[in-house]
């Protein structure tokens, strides 16, 4: 049976080199991202390079209802094969002094960060418990 991981924020950074890495040991891959050009980018350079399946989900971690859309829409055969969860999807802004901080950043960021990370898990912790493994890692960056 194949295996699969998914991986979050693949458009760059750490989730791109995340999906390269398990692409060269075998892995399929299911990889989301909000800009889908940069996902077929990266799908196509994959599943050409590594013959391995390549799913590409586009949506916002920070929306519930795209999140759920998303990976209830993942075959049977995807959803089983699944082992590994890579929560990446991340970004930082807001960073200077306190007191000259932007709330909709901070917002943003939140929502991104926290929000987005359970709302992906709540969504694979069933799959993945379902299977009987898998692992999760939630990657924060600074």
């Amino acid at each position: 049976m194949s295996k699969y991981v998914l991986i979050t924020g693949a458009t760059s950074g750490f989730g791109e080199a995340c999906a390269r890495i398990f692409a060269q040991k075998n892995w399929n891959l299911i990889i989301t991202g909000r800009r889908e050009d940069r996902l077929n980018l990266l799908k196509s350079e994959l599943t050409t390079e590594f013959n391995i399946d390549v799913i590409s989900k586009v949506f916002d971690v920070r929306n519930l209802d795209e999140v759920n859309n998303a990976f209830q829409s993942l075959g049977e055969e995807v959803q089983n094969s699944l082992e590994i969860l890579i929560n990446n999807a991340g970004l930082a802004v807001g960073r200077g002094p306190l007191e000259d901080g932007v709330v909709d950043d901070w917002e943003r960021m939140i929502d991104t960060n926290i929000k987005g990370l359970l709302y992906v898990s709540k969504a694979i912790i069933p799959i993945l418990k379902s299977n009987k493994k898998g692992h999760i890692f939630n990657i924060a960056k600074y």
